[in-house]
């Protein structure tokens, strides 16, 4: 009998070359499940505020939950944890392909490196076989390079590489880490931590199963769900189309960014690049993740033009946004290369399009001309100017190593106007949907741990009418659009699902799309777990391990001055389906502080921290073992 953990954490400290092996008791792991959770925990025990995140002393944590090692649907996603060198607090970012359950069933839940290397090197994890290795060779290798090499050198394709490419290793501030060619753990700029230590990969395989409490009704259930979603997401279009099946839906509804957020309307735009255009230009076919029904990922392939040609991972709905509909750019073959010139040199697609836009932005307004950018044009539509930006972005050169170290510090070089005119919330760009259509976004970007992210809290599909969690309250017209009633409410219960969702850790689209109760999310986990957690009980969890989080950013110097909108999302639009509206985000804001039982500097109270077990400088301790 198991709970599902092995309830070891693997250490390795990369300054000494040495790894060592702790124990982590049962109660730690009941409070914080694992994942973003665990992180946020290890972060605020051992790490000291405002620490400099290319400090050697700074943690990077790949933390698995209850839910990897098995079968799980959605299962195959892991977090990685750090303090982010663009907002400089608490970050996590999640990817998928094999990485986690491979790394889950090595024998570990979380490893944890701190220092630095004196040279380039990758870490080879296999069971309790654990390698320091050179990777001089690999060094100046892209991300896909960089697999192929690993892969040759212990030869073994199922081993999962999660690799950094230039971008990481020249510390641009928005590098993400690429998984196995396929996944991207992209914002936050964790991959610009890992170059920092010199550490170029992580690869792992295991072979060890996850002992569970109940593996009769555990494989049951997973046999189970994986048929109950895989259907819904077949009969929803999901599973052929993908997230750009949202394009025209949220540029209808005002939710898509143009123009980099001066836009109001593009319809022509979102209907060449989202589905089923999408898909039939790329020839996109689905393209799970480890044990994954829903596939949210597309692969498709490129022959013209030919120094561009490739078969691999394609742009999702994100990417369609920030570098398509941002960029008034409407070809997805175009925003698929881009995607591609990014994931490559290890870029945040996000990030990177929305720098684009920023630049694209100023250089309209005559914030920078060609004196700045070297005599590069930079106007919007322009698909050359894009794919050269994102380029030298990627790689620290020319206009785009101004960028280095995210687009607010580009913007304070560029002057004051140009700062306003970043839309951003704790120094990261906004994903891409519009706070002034889906106004309880306003809330969780202004509040958002890691900064501006709706995957941590995916309140627009509440207001939007695609997803509901009646075991909590949160159902059909409870909020309606602009209206500021019961929003702050959905914001902190979406935010507390995605503090559990990336505790877990399990893809959010097995539970948003592919129609996973929570109750079943609850059963799954009891029978792993045999912990007899209720559906309140996962949530409490889940709200405690936010507010954990908030606690780091309150040491890191964030609070209620800093719980705000930029400027542009005080601009109402003129036409379309937000035209006149405005975000009555004062009102919102001191109704979410009232709920959540926050002060008015934006700090938990007391009464919070003790109903859920915190103290502002957590006194938990992680067994030595």
């Amino acid at each position: 009998m198991g709970n599902g953990y092995w309830q070891k954490i693997l250490r390795i400290d990369l300054t000494a070359g040495k790894s060592r092996v702790e124990q982590i008791s049962e109660e730690v792991l009941k409070k914080y499940i694992g994942g973003a959770g665990l992180g946020a925990y290890i972060l605020n025990k051992e790490l000291p505020a405002k620490i400099e995140p290319y400090s050697p002393q700074n943690l990077l944590i790949f933390a698995t939950g209850a839910f990897q090692g098995h079968t799980v649907p959605g299962g195959a996603k892991f977090s990685i944890i750090s303090i982010s060198p663009v907002t400089g607090t608490f970050a996590d970012t999640a990817g998928g392909a094999d990485f986690g359950p491979e790394l889950k069933k090595c024998g570990y839940d979380a490893l944890v490196i701190s220092g630095k290397a004196k040279k380039p090197v990758y870490l080879f994890v296999n069971n309790d076989n654990v390698q320091i290795r050179d990777a001089s060779s690999l060094w100046g290798k892209d991300t896909y390079q960089t697999v192929d090499e690993i892969h040759g050198q212990i030869d073994d394709r199922k081993v999962s590489v999660a690799a950094i490419g230039p971008a990481g290793e020249r510390k641009v501030a928005i590098a993400c880490v690429a998984m196995d060619k396929h996944s991207f753990a992209g914002r936050c700029g964790l991959g610009a931590i890992m170059g920092s230590k010199n550490l170029k990969a992580v690869a792992v395989r295991g072979t060890q199963e996850v002992p569970v409490s109940d593996p009769v009704k555990t494989k049951e259930l997973i046999k189970k769900f994986q048929l109950e979603i895989h259907k819904a997401v077949k009969d929803n279009k999901f599973r052929e189309h993908g997230t750009p099946m949202l394009c025209e839906t949220a540029e209808g509804l005002g939710d898509m960014p143009i123009k980099y957020w001066d836009g109001d309307t593009w319809p022509e735009g979102a209907k060449k690049l989202g589905a089923p255009n999408y898909t039939n230009v790329l020839g996109a076919k689905p393209w799970p993740c480890a044990h994954c029904p829903v596939g949210c990922h597309r692969k498709i392939k490129i022959t013209e033009p030919p120094e561009y040609a490739y078969e691999g991972v394609g742009p999702e709905y994100e990417t369609m946004g920030l570098m398509g509909s941002n960029l008034l750019i409407d070809d997805p073959k175009v925003v698929a290369i881009g995607n591609d010139i990014a994931n490559r040199l290890g870029v945040d697609t996000i990030s990177g399009g929305a720098m684009v836009g920023f630049a694209m932005d100023c250089f309209e307004k005559g914030l920078i001309t060609t004196k700045d950018t070297g005599g590069m044009i930079l106007k919007f539509g322009d698909a050359k100017a894009f794919l050269t930006l994102i380029e030298q972005i990627g790689k620290r050169e020319g206009f785009g190593a101004v960028f280095a170290d995210g687009t607010l510090k580009a913007a304070e070089k560029f002057g004051p106007e140009a700062v306003e005119r970043v839309v951003h919330n704790k120094g990261l760009d906004y994903p891409a949907h519009d706070a002034r259509s889906c106004i309880s976004l306003a809330l969780t970007y202004a509040t958002g741990t890691r900064g501006a992210c709706h995957f941590r809290g995916p309140s627009e599909d509440i207001e939007m009418g695609g997803f509901f969690m009646p075991e909590i309250g949160i159902k059909q017209g409870m909020v309606k659009f602009f209206e500021p009633q019961n929003q702050s409410l959905v914001a902190i219960k979406c935010q507390d699902l995605g503090g559990v969702v990336n505790a877990l850790v399990l893809c959010l689209f097995m539970v948003d799309g592919g129609g996973w109760s929570l109750t079943s999310l609850a059963e799954m986990f009891n029978a792993i777990t045999g912990w007899g957690y209720t559906v309140d009980d996962l949530m409490l969890a889940g709200e405690r391990i936010f507010n954990l989080q908030r606690i780091l950013n309150v040491r890191d110097g964030y609070d209620a001055k800093t719980d705000v909108l930029p400027k542009k999302m005080y601009n109402s639009a003129k036409q379309g389906f937000r035209a006149g509206k405005v975000i009555p985000f004062k009102e919102m804001m001191a109704d979410y502080y009232k709920i959540r039982g926050w002060d008015s500097n934006g700090s938990p109270g007391i009464e919070t921290l003790k109903r859920l077990g915190l103290s502002l400088m957590n006194e938990d301790k992680i067994d030595e073992g």
